[in-house]
């Protein structure tokens, strides 16, 4: 069993930007593909990115491509989402997730992921 938490969401202006953390309890993070999704308000929930156990391969969604770049650091257990020129379409809640190893890859759907966060609210003013 994989605990995911989400930290770094807050309120920040059009064209500035945050970084978002998910960090990972109960096993090791360095097997698992982990992915990150938003559910802005009245919308479905959409696939922004993910990238693969070792951080050699990422997808994104093309909204946010350029903008946003995934990362992880197995050692720490950490997979981070650097949000750049931030819009004010990108005011979510944002979601970290793990694909077990032998899942799909890559996962865009979110029934293809085993382990959720409770999520982060970010925020863009414009």
């Amino acid at each position: 069993q994989v605990q995911l938490v989400e930290s770094g969401g807050g309120l920040v202006q059009a064209g500035g930007s945050l970084r978002l953390s998910c960090a990972a309890s109960g096993r090791t993070l360095s097997t698992y593909a982990m992915g990150w999704f938003r559910q802005a308000p009245g919308k479905e929930r959409e696939f922004v990115t993910i990238i693969n156990w070792s951080g050699g391969s990422t997808y994104y969604a093309d909204s946010v491509k350029g903008r946003f770049t995934i990362s992880r650091d197995n050692a720490k257990n950490l997979v981070y989402l650097q949000m750049n020129s931030l819009k004010p379409e990108d005011t979510a809640v944002y979601y970290c997730a793990a694909v077990a190893y032998g899942g799909v890859w890559p996962a865009f759907r979110e029934d293809e992921y085993d382990y959720w966060g409770q999520g982060t609210q970010v925020t863009v003013s414009a």
